[in-house]
């Protein structure tokens, strides 16, 4: 699978780990930022993950600020991206069952290490149900 990242300086360190847990498990991974933990600004790597992912060119895509909450917004400006701050397995598992999601948004100062792989895990096995679903999709397509 091809997935895009980003992050801000908050998110640097987790989007790092969760980077190298997804290339061990033979996953092609783009970063598209930041580089490190000096401060930026999280509207730059969240827009740049969601024109990657609404070009097409990715899979998935993963971002990371202090909350979740910023990267979540901007990406959901960028018609065709349905990001969802996820902070358990379950809201993981339904973003992408029911929502379609495909950019997973995680807060780093909220969500530990242990909990962000596997809710990064769930993100990753799951699939879109369709059905009654896609109808949904189509709708927030068109908000």
């Amino acid at each position: 699978m091809r997935l895009v990242l980003g992050s801000d300086h908050a998110g640097y360190l987790l989007k790092q780990q969760l980077a190298e847990r997804l290339a061990a498990a033979g996953h092609a991974v783009e970063d598209l930022g930041a580089y490190g933990t000096e401060s930026c600004d999280y509207p730059d790597p969240a827009r740049a993950v969601a024109d990657v992912i609404a070009a097409g060119g990715a899979d998935l895509g993963l971002l990371v600020c202090g909350s979740g909450i910023g990267v979540s917004i901007v990406a959901n400006r960028v018609p065709g991206v349905r990001a969802a701050r996820c902070t358990s397995e379950y809201d993981a598992e339904m973003a992408r069952r029911h929502n379609d999601a495909n950019v997973l948004c995680l807060g780093a100062r909220v969500t530990g290490v242990g909990l962000a792989e596997a809710i990064l895990d769930r993100f990753l096995s799951v699939s879109f149900e369709g059905g009654r679903h896609a109808r949904r999709v189509a709708k927030i397509d068109q908000a």
